[in-house]
């Protein structure tokens, strides 16, 4: 049985790298439908790979991201450990961003209901 290693994505040895135009507006790529959260990070991502891939397969790829990231999907494990790689500073950070957003709290219906008759009992 032979054993696949695991290959590091290094950007200078990415085929075709800087064999392509890098001038066009990544803002093109925001969807109307799309939460601005997602098209941050998305946005992050296109930048920080812009002059390593061609536009169709980035643009891919930062799809692939955010729907990993935000969705849970999952992709060939190939595509999963190129993506990881290619994210790992991008997502660090949005990681820690996000951390120190406001946490929700839920409560069941009871609960909500007990502590607000508890409150008009007291005044």
């Amino acid at each position: 049985m032979k054993r696949q290693r695991q290959k590091k994505v290094d950007s200078n040895q990415i085929e075709g790298a800087n064999e392509f135009s890098t001038d066009w507006e990544i803002e093109k790529y925001h969807q109307d439908f799309e939460p601005d959260d997602h098209w941050q990070l998305k946005r992050r991502f296109i930048e920080m790979h812009k002059k390593n891939f061609p536009e169709d397969k980035l643009v891919c790829l930062a799809q692939v991201f955010t729907n990993m990231e935000f969705m849970g999907c999952k992709y060939p494990a190939e595509t999963m450990r190129m993506v990881a790689e290619l994210s790992k500073d991008v997502a660090k950070n949005f990681r820690a961003e996000r951390a120190n957003r406001l946490k929700r709290t839920f409560v069941t219906a009871s609960d909500a209901a007990e502590a607000r008759a508890k409150g008009r009992r007291k005044t």
